[in-house]
């Protein structure tokens, strides 16, 4: 274990799956003391069991992101149990099935809104008022190469995360002054075992068998979670206001195809 994060608490939210594990496990490597956020004590509780089981630090604390007193009690018994907030990794999110815009039902709107962006906010506010107590922090929210390129068949899940990609910029500005950092990472598709599930990963052979360069592949869980890392860590604490996508050179993630 090395001591990149030392003593940092990190909050991860949407902590019991996919990326979400991947970034809490990797900070927990790391040296950081993480809060595993999401509405599922049960997996939170499992992913714990693996952090402390390899000698890591870590809590889990059932949440539900939208509702404001959910986020608000998070934060609180973070810091009751660590003393301070440094880091808040707003991964939770999600999207529904793809169908035409014109089809798209206005509960559906409603719930992919308040999920990816509703969410990300009331979780950003409640740690930067613990943060512009302690005069410093870290946000690091999860967005979307959706939010950038766009994905018109999921039309609900893409202006949310375009808009969590203007909520960073907003705020990397307003608490700059706070010693605040506020960045986005863009994942475009990951290899995440629900992504395979779905049959929505690509061999990585040919039709004649030899390998498709890595490089030309949808990047995995990890490679979000290694810059999440940097993002956290004091190597990037010049660094506010970015965006920076992860998706290798996978065409689909940066061309309409």
């Amino acid at each position: 274990m090395t001591s990149e994060l030392q003593n940092k608490v990190a909050i991860v939210t949407g902590g019991a799956g996919g990326i979400g594990t991947h970034i809490s496990k990797t900070f927990a490597a790391v040296g950081a003391r993480v809060v595993l956020a999401s509405r599922n004590q049960e997996r939170l509780d499992a992913v714990v069991s693996e952090i402390v089981a390899e000698g890591g630090e870590a809590l889990a604390v059932a949440t539900d992101i939208t509702v404001s007193d959910q986020v608000d009690a998070l934060i609180g018994r973070t810091v009751e149990q660590f003393g301070r907030l440094d880091v808040m990794v707003n991964n939770a999110g999600g999207g529904s099935r793809m169908r035409p815009p014109e089809d798209t039902p206005i509960d559906e709107w409603n719930r992919l809104i308040d999920f990816n962006l509703t969410g990300t906010f009331l979780c950003c506010i409640a740690a930067g008022k613990r943060m512009i107590e302690q005069r410093s922090g870290n946000i690091i929210n999860i967005s979307s190469t959706a939010g950038t390129k766009g994905n018109p068949y999921m039309l609900h899940y893409s202006a949310a995360k375009a808009g969590v990609i203007s909520l960073t910029n907003n705020l990397a500005f307003m608490w700059a002054r706070h010693n605040i950092n506020v960045n986005c990472i863009a994942p475009g598709l990951i290899a995440t075992d629900a992504m395979k599930g779905y049959g929505a990963i690509p061999s990585n052979k040919r039709e004649d068998g030899t390998p498709v360069p890595p490089l030309e592949l949808p990047p995995g869980p990890q490679d979000v979670a290694n810059v999440a890392r940097f993002l956290a860590s004091d190597a990037a604490a010049a660094v506010t206001g970015e965006l920076v996508p992860v998706r290798a050179w996978f065409k689909s993630d940066r061309f309409w195809q």
